[in-house]
């Protein structure tokens, strides 16, 4: 006997949404609405998709906006390297650093 359709309701699909949101597994998000995780992908992909996207979203416009704050160095620097590309360089002539040990390899009967 086949099982009857999955209709999802606007409840299940915010609760999905939210859960992909928090990082939670496909298939932990499946048992929690008692559902296959097959069916769990083909019924709430959209919701899936979005909630992973609306949580880096979310993150990432508050570090924005600590790092544009001023109050957090820490914030500016991280935005500054990831999103900018900057890195940090020594200088040339920096004695802190020291060049490696060479290695020689003598190939046998040489």
């Amino acid at each position: 006997m086949a099982r009857p359709s999955l209709s999802p309701t606007p409840e299940q699909r915010r609760s999905v949404r939210v859960m992909a949101g928090l990082g939670l597994r496909q298939e932990d998000i499946a048992l929690i609405v008692e559902i296959a995780p097959r069916t769990l992908r083909k019924h709430f992909r959209k919701e899936l998709d979005r909630g992973m996207a609306e949580a880096k979203a979310k993150v990432l416009q508050t570090l924005f906006g600590m790092a544009t704050s001023g109050k957090n160095t820490a914030a500016t620097i991280f935005w500054s390297k990831t999103r900018c590309g900057w890195q940090e360089r020594r200088e040339a002539d920096d004695q802190s650093v020291m060049a490696p040990p060479a290695v020689l390899v003598q190939e046998p009967g040489k």
